[in-house]
């Protein structure tokens, strides 16, 4: 959500903010929104110190015997018209929230101007891929050939977009979250959460998924959402608050199934299980002050990259572009791990810093100063930490062997019983 004040400033600057978005300008709508809002209640003001007048007025009168029936006339009359007033005031409000909620988040000014991923910018790169001396396979032929990945299962079950994973393979991906938050909450220093896997529009509207990605996401019959990614309730446990300055940053971690329509990805990436309705994601959420959510957010970063560094999986950091930041994002870094079957790096993390802009949305504040009256918003920051399922995809395409094995990482070996490779039962 955007500051009204900010656009009334200077709508030049948050024209020229909504262009590098692809979008028209917008801020004289907003304005002139705005203004007339603000007339209405100025009137409605104006007509309620009326009223007060001619409340005493007939007060006086009445006490001495005077005619106030034209005084009380005009009160009823006043009356009406600042329910009327009311009303357009409200109803202007409702347009100004909606026009701002629609809006994407005010980019960084170090994010790179492009249309789409193809002008994102690699920052790093770490590990080599890896030199096979036979044509490596996709996870889905792995998976499949040994017998524990189950994508016909899974259609009778559920349709589409969904995978059965058995023995040691289902182990694996169990291991691989375990690991994860394990390293994030011994190491890092977040804070383990268990979360609903069921909110409420608030919780949606809050971190930007409602109104305009609804059709991503899936609802139940009583109205609730089911959460695309932890990152919806941990960041909202904020919402409404006015948080001790001290306490911050909030660092929160959490493993959950998630959960999305991927109605925006028809056709793209049905093979295999690299695009699901339903995964696991261990998220990470910060709640920041604003002066240190830029460090935050190298830190965040470094705690994804981390765990692919464990697992010795090659990645590369891409700072994200214009055209491809997505709606609530100020700046994202992507982690991209390759993927030897397909010969190419593939997403496995986003970081993004959105600073005041989700916290807006939610009320999230915090006290600020030396004597705490000072109140401000709170920046917040949400990352994978990694997702399950697309690290289970790296392992095995990374760790393959020729004989259709899966070389089991030596980090992962403890939460197996020290099992080394994955084979297909004899």
């Amino acid at each position: 959500m955007h500051d009204i004040r900010m656009i009334r400033a200077d709508g030049a600057a948050f024209d020229a903010a909504m262009a590098r978005r692809g979008l028209p300008p917008a801020s004289d709508a907003i304005v002139a929104l705005d203004t007339e809002r603000r007339a209405a209640l100025t009137a409605q003001q104006e007509r309620q110190a009326r009223r007060n007048q001619l409340a005493r007025e007939v007060g006086q009168g009445k006490r001495v015997g005077a005619d106030t029936a034209a005084l009380e006339a005009e009160a009823t009359s006043l009356r009406g018209e600042m329910e009327a007033l009311e009303q357009a005031a409200a109803r202007l409000e409702a347009e100004l929230q909606a026009t701002l909620a629609a809006l994407p988040n005010v980019l960084d000014e170090d994010v790179p101007n492009g249309a789409d991923e193809t002008a994102n910018i690699e920052q790093k790169s770490w590990g080599a891929p890896p030199a096979f001396d036979f044509t490596p396979k996709q996870h889905g032929e792995l998976g499949e050939a040994l017998g524990m990945m189950d994508f016909a299962g899974a259609a009778k079950l559920a349709g589409a977009r969904f995978t059965v994973l058995r023995g040691p393979l289902a182990r694996l991906e169990r291991a691989l979250g375990q690991f994860m938050i394990d390293l994030h909450t011994e190491e890092h220093g977040y804070t383990e959460c268990a979360v609903p896997s069921l909110v409420n529009d608030a919780a949606v509207f809050g971190t930007n998924q409602l109104p305009k990605f609804a059709e991503d996401l899936f609802r139940t019959t009583d109205g609730r959402w089911l959460i695309p990614t932890a990152e919806v309730p941990l960041t909202n446990l904020a919402a409404g608050e006015i948080l001790a300055e001290k306490s911050l940053p909030w660092r929160l971690t959490a493993l959950t199934d998630c959960f999305r329509s991927e109605a925006g990805a028809a056709g793209r990436d049905t093979a295999g299980m690299l695009r699901q309705h339903q995964f696991r994601k261990v998220e990470l959420v910060s709640t920041a002050h604003p002066d240190s959510s830029d460090a935050e957010h190298e830190r965040m970063t470094r705690c994804a990259e981390q765990v692919l560094e464990r697992l010795g999986l090659p990645y590369r950091r891409m700072l994200l572009c214009s055209g491809d930041t997505g709606f609530g994002a100020a700046k994202t870094f992507d982690l991209e791990v390759w993927l030897p079957g397909q010969g190419t790096y593939r997403e496995i993390s986003s970081c993004s810093n959105t600073r005041a802009f989700q916290a807006r949305r939610m009320n999230a504040r915090f006290r600020s100063g030396t004597d705490g009256k000072a109140i401000a918003y709170v920046h917040t920051l949400n990352g994978s930490g990694v997702a399950v399922g697309r690290a289970l995809i790296a392992v095995m395409e990374n760790y393959q062997t020729k004989a259709g094995g899966i070389v089991v990482p030596p980090v992962l070996r403890p939460y197996l019983r020290g099992l080394a490779e994955i084979s297909r039962p004899a």
